[in-house]
This record gives structure tokens, C-alpha cells and sequence, in this order.
């Protein structure tokens, strides 16, 4: 890994990001073209992204509170947004040397896909700089750069002694950011004197190391007339940066481009970074976003994943190229102190769609010509693609929409909980969602019935309604008996956890119209609570000599990240017992499984201190004088994974859905077989779905009789791509699955 040459703005407040304005879209850019510069417009912004119950996601970095209305989507190119007054290029460099580079806390901080993106970029800019400092002359071509403060930031910090830097836009787009620069004291100080500049037919301004061009990307030939004119010399190293730009292109365009800095520079590298991955549902929801915008994905159609984009750059004339997602990225092209330091700068619990984000977008990195080969993204850790996790396919499972004899947009809800009260009532409680129109944490509880063969729903009325409910995430729902339920923990916001109370509900309810339902919320005294304070954690039933309790486990609080702790609640009193644990002690984690199976408990998956799923699976038994933990061998190993759901029955560990870090494929549903450890996958289809089906951050009930799973609710807040709840209750049959084993 390169020697940092500069402070990153990447290393600054958590997903500080390192662009001031991003590229626009393709289509908008062509507006631009035509109509001029007015047309610019936002990108998505960075209010689509808003975090339940206030977390980070979607916020926009303000320093001075200037920044945050004119601030893109994450993930939109650069040219998105028209510069604010005053200049915004300008307040970035201030910013640079006033410290915020250096690590300073911001107000807030901007969503995960600027620091990812922004880090990467960083990374591989400084390792070509390092690498080819020996040399008398080098440069960097930006494609698309927009309104990107990138040659400033590196002027400001003296590092381009013997580097030219030449961007390039549509005209309009590079006349703008032209007229910024001149007008603007502190930009036009940093490029320095141009009045020995000869400007160019697309040169819309020039310095001795900086050249801003005019010229539509698509058309190679005027843009290769260009640089030519600009001094750009195809025999010295040389840089190209195109970040989200190509896949707005046709690809017989982009192809073409790749091509051309191939053949016509002798010592050429390539800095790539795009979206990938359009076939599962996080892919379609990010596919849908752009659409909107009017701004389709090119490159996804030819190019879908790493291995494809590897192989176009091999197939156009590069000698070497390297290529990773995201998650692979951070952990193995980013110092652990800096992944720590990131982890531990403000609170956040958007995980699953942080890691989803990064492995739908990849970093890719080629060169020719260049001894040694320029290799940024190779290091120690990293892991080639086809020695990944061994995974057994089994077969496939038909998700089928569950139908439902009455509304159930009180369903729309992810980071809640469902419980089976009797064989056929399900109650779900809490999570973030659509309520009366309005995304919000969830005040209503809702409850499905099944009579006759199908299912009713509606909401339940609530008596006593105390506000130490408070509208919880991430919380657990214990049933105690058909008329009584013990709710433990929860959130609102990150810094914010919720103790314990009771849910009662008739003994009757198996007969009543859901609507008619009464639940009354009772609370606990409140020096039961404080082990309590916790979401994202477990709580099941275990035996120990006949006698029942609740075994609270794991999760994270306001305070610790992640806990691995335990607890065990004698009920039906719920006082806290001291019962002695022997054995190997699980990694603290959170967001794992935890069923009930002889008298014990099974623990799965889960993510880990380091924010890095978890696929050991352990079961806590009964043991002579209290309990011990016991380490489940699986052949082959599980797949680490979290957020998922999980059941047992006849022996076998039902694993289902889930967030992984491997961008080839989504978890579906794994069958552990508790007996000999064999380890199997189902893969889960969605062809009879008319929606994305997102398996995170959803509940899943087992109804043994049907030998069925019922998915309730799922999904969440995708950044800048918007918030994706699953709509309606989705049934898998395991008929087969169950007796073919």
C-alpha cells in the first residue's frame, strides 16, 4: 500500500466526501449543452437518503451550513449541481487548510458513498503520484470532472511539481467552472499566472499545469484533436480518472475510449469506478433511481460484475487490471486505524444497506507501458475473486406473494418484529416505514389472522398507550403465553435505546376481526431495565432444570458497538439470575439468529467488532451445573452473514436472507443440519415478484404445520437511491426442502 502523500479529505468527518460538485448525468449534461448552464440541476440530493429515527444516513457535510441545499446524491456524477455564491471550489480549499482535512469533527456528516468513493479515488491518485515521482513530467486527464476540486486540492498541498492536469466536459459545463475559477481569488492564486496561455478552440482556460477542455466525451476524435492542442503528450505517463462517467455513454463509445488510451499513450493508467451488479434487488432499486433521473446505466447491460469489466480492459489493449467491490475495498486497501477511526467517529446503524451499496459499485485499476506495472489495489490482504467462500446450490425457492383479505400497507416496515402468539396470529410490532402516507418510525401495531385458509389483517388498538414504546427499532418480542408478550429493547435514534414492558392481548383473538384486537402496554419497573438498554440483539427461550427463562444476548447500545454479553430472565417474574456459563465465548456481535433447540440456544452469524459479518455458529446446552457454549462445525463453512432470520426444526438450522460481502449473489435461505453439520444453499426466486424483494432487516415466521415461511416487511433506507420497503408478505414452501433431507 502507497505512503500517503497528503491528508485525505477522506480521512476527515465520517463520509466526508472529497468533490465539491459531482458530474451530472449523461442526458442532463446534454441539456446543459443545448440550453446552457441553467439547466444544472440536482442529481437526487441528499434528502432522499434520510435516515430513520436519526441516524447518518443522508446527511449533507456543512461546515458554515453552506453546503447542505445544493449538495448531490452520493452517487451521482460530478456536474450535478449548479456552484452555490461565493464559490464553492474556494470554501473547499479554505476548508482543506482550516483543518478539516486533517480529521475535525463536522456538524454532520455526508452519506457512506461519498467517503467510500472519495477514499478510493484518494488511494489511487496518490499511489500513481508516488509511484511515478521519479519522473521529469507526468499528467492526469479527468473524463467528465465537472465541477471536481481535485487539481486544487492537490496544487493547495504542492504535490503536482511536475504534473499537468487537463479535465474535461461539455463546453458549457467547462466555460462555467472557467468562469468560477477566474473570478474566484483563491482558485485563480492557485493556478497561477495565465496570461502566456494560448486558449484553444475547446480550451475554456489554461495554466501552466492546469487545462480545462470543452469537448463531448462521445466524440473520440475531437476530444484526441483537443488534448493534442492542449499539450497533452502521449509518451508520458499519463492518468485517466473516469468516475461514473462511461457507463452514460453507449457502450460501443466507451469501448472505444477505453481503447483509445490503450493504443495512443505509451505508458498509460486507468482509474474506473462504476455501479455493477443491476440483477438482484438492490441492483433493480439502484437501476430504477437512475431511470428517474432519465439517466439509464449503459455499461450494466455488457458489463454486469468485476470479472466483466476486467475482461473489457484485458480485451481493449491493457496489460494489467485490477478490479474490487466496494467492501473489498475498505477492509483490504484501507488501514485498520483508519477503518476504526471511521467506525467510531459518530453513531450508525445502517449497515446492511452500507454494505450493499459497496458491492454494487467496484474500483478498477489498469496500466500498460508502465515498469514496474502499476498495481494500486493489490495488497497482502487481498483476496482473489475465485478463492471465495464454497457455497453448495442446491436448488430454488419460488417466493409467492401471500395473500392477504385486507389492506396490509401496515406491513410496508423494516427493523421491526413478528411474532406467532398462536398457530395462526402473527403480531408485528415496531420498525421504520409507511405510516398514513409518511415514512416514519412505526406508532401502530399490526396483526394477521388466518381463518379458513387465508389471512386477514388490520391494526391492533392499544390501551394504556405508555411512551416508553416510543415507536422502537431493532427490538425482540417474546410470546410467554397466548395472552401475554415480553418486549426487550429497541431504539429510536442511535443514541437512544429502549428498555423492557408487557404486550397483553385477549385469549380470544384466534376468533376476533384483527381490527377489533386490543393489545395493553403495561410497564416494567424500571430497575429491571438497565441490561436492557440494547437493540439488535436476541432474546430466547431456554430450560435450565425444569424452569423457563429468557436469554438476552448480544446486540449494541449508545455506548458499545457491539456487545457479548448475556443475561438470563427467570420468568414469568422477570428477575435477572445468575446462572454459570461454561466454554468458548462467542465473539461479541450483533444482528445475528437465535433459536431455541433442547433446552439451549443456536447463535449465527451476526457482525463482529470490527463491522465484519460473523459465520461461526455456537449452541449454548445445558450442562450439569448451569450451561456451556458448544462450537457448531459446518462442511463447508457458513458464509458469514447478518440481519438475517432464522428457524428451527426437525434437526435442521433454517438460516433466511440475510446482508453478505460477497457481490456474486444474496443470500437465500442455508440449511444447516444440526446432526452432521452439512451445509446447503437455496437460492430464492423472485420471478413471480413484481417489486424487489430486499431480504434485510425483515421478520420471518415458520409455520410448522404448512412447513412454510411467512417474510414480513423488509427493505430500507438505500441512500441516495431512496427507501425500498418490501410491500406486501411474501410465503416460501420448505415441504421439499424439510423432507428431502
Amino acid at each position: 500500500m502507497a505512503t500517503c502523500l497528503w491528508p485525505s479529505l477522506a480521512t476527515g468527518p465520517r463520509y466526508m466526501t472529497t468533490l465539491a460538485i459531482r458530474r451530472a448525468p449523461r442526458r442532463r449534461r446534454e441539456a446543459v449543452r443545448r440550453d446552457g448552464p441553467q439547466s444544472l440541476g440536482p442529481a437526487g440530493g441528499a434528502a432522499a437518503g434520510r435516515s430513520p429515527g436519526g441516524g447518518t444516513a443522508g446527511r449533507a457535510w456543512t461546515p458554515g451550513g453552506a453546503l447542505h441545499a445544493q449538495r448531490p446524491a452520493p452517487d451521482a456524477p460530478r456536474g450535478a449541481t449548479r456552484p452555490a455564491p461565493g464559490g464553492r471550489l474556494a470554501r473547499r480549499c479554505r476548508a482543506v487548510r482550516e483543518g478539516w482535512a486533517a480529521g475535525a469533527r463536522a456538524p454532520r456528516a455526508t452519506p457512506p458513498g461519498y467517503y467510500i468513493r472519495a477514499r478510493a479515488v484518494d488511494h489511487c491518485v496518490q499511489d500513481f503520484l508516488l509511484k511515478t515521482q521519479s519522473y521529469p513530467r507526468t499528467q492526469i486527464l479527468s473524463l467528465g470532472a465537472g465541477f471536481d476540486s481535485l487539481y486544487f486540492r492537490l496544487k493547495d498541498m504542492g504535490l503536482l511539481h511536475h504534473t499537468v492536469m487537463y479535465e474535461v466536459d461539455f463546453p458549457n459545463v467547462a466555460c462555467q467552472k472557467a468562469t468560477l475559477i477566474k473570478t474566484t481569488k483563491e482558485l485563480s492564486a492557485l493556478v497561477g499566472d495565465t496570461e502566456g496561455e494560448r486558449l484553444g478552440v475547446t480550451t475554456a482556460f489554461s495554466g501552466e499545469d492546469y487545462k480545462l477542455l470543452g469537448v463531448d466525451l462521445s466524440e473520440l476524435s475531437k476530444l484526441s484533436t483537443a488534448l493534442k492542442e492542449a499539450g497533452l503528450d502521449n509518451e508520458v505517463p499519463t492518468l485517466f480518472i473516469a468516475e461514473v462517467v462511461l457507463t452514460y455513454l453507449e457502450n460501443s463509445r466507451s469501448d472505444a475510449l477505453i481503447q483509445w488510451a490503450a493504443e495512443h499513450f505509451s505508458q498509460a493508467c486507468f482509474l474506473l469506478y462504476e455501479q455493477m451488479h443491476p440483477e438482484d434487488s438492490f441492483g433493480r432499486v439502484m437501476q430504477q433511481h437512475f431511470s428517474q433521473l432519465n439517466s439509464a446505466l449503459h455499461s450494466l447491460s455488457q458489463y454486469p460484475d468485476c470479472e466483466a469489466q476486467q475482461r473489457r480492459f484485458f480485451e481493449k489493449g491493457w496489460t494489467e487490471c485490477s478490479v474490487m467491490d466496494m467492501n473489498e475495498f475498505f477492509t483490504c486497501c484501507t488501514p485498520e486505524n483508519e477503518q476504526q477511526r471511521v467506525q467510531a467517529l459518530e453513531p450508525f446503524d445502517e449497515y446492511e444497506e452500507w454494505h450493499l451499496k459497496c458491492s454494487h459499485y467496484f474500483v478498477l485499476t489498469a496500466s500498460k507501458g508502465m515498469e514496474p506495472p502499476w498495481t494500486p489495489l493489490l495488497s497482502s490482504t487481498t483476496v482473489p475473486h475465485h478463492h471465495g467462500p464454497v457455497r453448495i446450490v442446491v436448488g430454488s425457492i419460488n417466493a409467492l406473494v401471500c395473500e392477504v383479505r385486507s389492506e396490509t400497507s401496515g406491513l410496508r416496515r423494516y427493523g421491526h418484529h413478528s411474532a406467532l402468539i398462536t398457530p395462526n396470529v402473527i403480531l408485528t410490532t415496531g420498525g421504520f416505514g409507511e405510516e398514513n402516507g409518511q415514512h416514519c418510525r412505526m406508532r401502530n401495531f399490526h396483526v394477521l389472522i388466518k381463518h379458513a385458509g387465508y389471512w386477514k389483517a388490520g391494526c391492533v388498538k392499544k390501551e394504556n398507550h405508555d411512551k416508553r414504546w416510543d415507536e422502537r427499532l431493532y427490538h425482540t418480542v417474546s410470546c410467554l403465553s397466548s395472552s401475554l408478550a415480553l418486549v426487550v429493547g429497541g431504539r429510536t435514534s442511535p443514541n437512544a435505546a429502549l428498555g423492557m414492558l408487557w404486550l397483553k392481548f385477549p385469549k380470544t383473538c384466534n376468533d376476533s376481526d384483527p381490527n377489533d384486537i386490543t393489545v395493553e402496554l403495561v410497564s416494567l419497573q424500571p430497575a429491571a431495565e438497565p441490561f436492557a438498554l440494547r437493540w439488535r440483539h436476541s432474546t430466547t427461550e431456554v430450560i435450565f432444570k425444569g424452569e423457563k427463562y429468557l436469554f438476552i444476548y448480544g446486540g449494541r447500545s449508545a455506548v458499545q458497538p457491539v456487545l457479548g454479553d448475556w443475561y438470563f430472565l427467570h420468568t414469568p417474574e422477570i428477575s435477572c439470575t445468575v446462572i454459570p456459563v461454561e466454554g468458548p465465548v462467542p465473539e461479541g456481535r450483533h444482528s445475528h439468529s437465535a433459536c431455541s433447540w433442547k433446552g439451549g440456544v443456536l447463535i449465527a452469524g451476526g457482525l463482529g467488532a470490527a463491522e465484519q459479518p460473523l459465520g461461526s455458529v455456537f449452541f449454548l446446552r445445558e450442562a450439569e451445573h448451569g450451561f456451556q457454549w458448544q462450537t457448531v462445525e459446518t462442511h463447508p463453512p457458513l458464509i458469514p452473514r447478518y440481519s438475517h432470520t432464522a428457524h428451527v426444526h426437525d434437526g435442521k438450522l433454517l438460516l433466511v436472507g440475510g446482508v453478505w460481502l460477497h457481490s456474486f449473489s444474496v443470500p437465500g435461505i442455508t440449511v444447516i443440519d444440526l446432526i452432521t453439520g452439512l451445509c446447503l444453499d437455496y437460492t430464492i426466486s423472485v420471478e413471480h415478484l413484481e417489486w424487489p424483494l430486499m431480504l434485510h432487516n425483515h421478520s420471518s415466521v415458520f409455520l410448522p404445520n404448512e412447513k412454510e415461511l411467512l417474510l414480513i416487511g423488509g427493505g430500507g433506507n438505500c441512500f441516495s437511491f431512496g427507501t425500498h420497503l418490501n410491500p406486501k408478505p411474501v410465503s416460501l414452501s420448505l415441504r421439499n426442502i424439510l423432507t428431502s433431507h
